[in-house]
């Protein structure tokens, strides 16, 4: 009695842990401040601003779909709302959008909640117009940024700013050659070039079809941002975090693994999570179908036999050719034979003082349920010092 009681409470003591290391010091991750790529290959990105006008929107996206390239493009609320047919054929396109504000004010002079404000307004403009949300990606207006600001925008589920590392400054009306000469002469790999779509910036359509002629001499292709960055694809699932969600209870709701989120997210500390936060939750991969072969049903077969001889349930065969009958199977007949796949590699660990099962499956980038499914392991919350777990692979 007095050792059930003491695994009770242990228990217990163990789901309160876990409860408040969650949620008592629960902060959003900063937004990631990417100025290019970290790469040798020579892949840019080309991006574009919008602003109040979109003047020269359906022009640069007719050089862009005559040369087959897919660009970046910055949104404001405020713009998206006063040419929306122009805002949806970037997305209409397969271009990828980031939010640029609202209103474009300097984000380094507004408080946290006017940042959301602001970044929340712009999404559901964009939204509301595209289908598509502009989640993860942030670029601040006039490029002011700092840590609040990268604060700011990260709990608001902006988990990249995007600035630059070659500036066009189109918008002062240089000429296509001044713009074409700056690209070509800074280009390094995993450039980000900031160009922008309003009337202001008059020499940008006349400049591209020369400019991506001669990145392409240099052996340089094109890339969106996401692309760029390795992040995953645009217009995914997301996720606002709700009192008493844990980094470990979202995955589980997604099937992914704590560390594809995490890192989806730019989160380093797993235990840092914040209520009202979103999360970009990872697509997952699709398995691929079991491998099969046939076999042609000769005299004296039966499906047992068969089974035997492939090393397969009969339920199993029966299953793969729509069988109902075992006993009901004919001279030339063409079975399916379903070929078990090879069985999963494990190791073992014998669980610590102060193991949980959340950080075993961080250990062997694993989820909790695989352990807990390998292991018959009923709660996740319940497991012993001593105890030995089977850790699929």
């Amino acid at each position: 009695m007095g050792s059930k009681l003491v695994k009770v409470i242990a228990a217990l003591m163990l789901i309160l842990f876990t409860t408040l290391s969650f949620s008592l010091n629960a902060e959003a991750a900063a937004s990631t401040y990417v100025t290019k790529g970290s790469t040798t290959k020579k892949v840019v990105a080309l991006t574009f601003d919008d602003g109040a006008d979109g003047a020269n929107i359906n022009k640069i996206l007719g050089i862009l779909s005559t040369n087959k390239i897919k660009a970046t493009f910055f949104l404001t609320g405020s713009g998206a709302a006063n040419h929306p047919t122009s805002i949806k054929n970037i997305t209409t396109q397969g271009h990828a959008i980031g939010n640029h504000s609202y209103s474009h004010p300097d984000f380094t002079k507004l408080t946290a909640a006017q940042m959301k404000a602001e970044l929340d307004k712009a999404e559901a403009t964009i939204k509301n117009i595209t289908g598509k949300t502009s989640k993860p990606l942030f670029r601040a207006p006039f490029g002011a940024v700092n840590s609040a600001v990268l604060s700011g925008v990260g709990a608001a589920g902006y988990t990249h700013t995007i600035q630059w590392n070659i500036d066009t400054v189109d918008w002062k009306g240089v000429s296509s050659t001044a713009i074409t000469d700056k690209v070509v002469n800074n280009i390094v790999p995993g450039s980000i070039v900031l160009m922008h779509t309003g009337a202001g910036a008059s020499g940008t359509p006349g400049a591209l079809p020369g400019m991506i002629s001669k990145l392409k001499a240099k052996g340089y292709s094109f890339v969106t941002v996401q692309q760029l960055l390795n992040m995953p694809t645009a217009g995914g699932t997301y996720y606002t975090v709700k009192a008493g969600d844990t980094l470990y209870s979202i995955a589980l709701k997604y099937k992914v693994t704590v560390a594809a989120l995490a890192k989806a997210n730019n989160i380093t500390n797993y235990n840092l999570i914040r209520v009202g936060q979103v999360l970009l939750i990872p697509g997952t991969t699709t398995p691929p179908p079991a491998t099969t072969v046939k076999y042609t049903v000769k005299a004296g077969d039966t499906l047992y036999s068969i089974a035997t001889k492939y090393k397969v349930t009969v339920a199993a065969l029966a299953k793969a050719n729509n069988i109902t009958n075992y006993n009901l199977i004919q001279v030339g007949q063409v079975l399916i034979i379903p070929v078990a796949a090879p069985p999963v590699a494990t190791v073992k660990y014998t669980v610590k003082a102060g193991d949980t099962l959340y950080s075993i499956a961080r250990t062997y980038n694993t989820t909790v349920a695989a352990i807990a499914t390998a292991n018959k392991i009923a709660s996740p919350y319940i497991i012993q010092v001593g105890q030995v777990l089977i850790i699929p692979k």
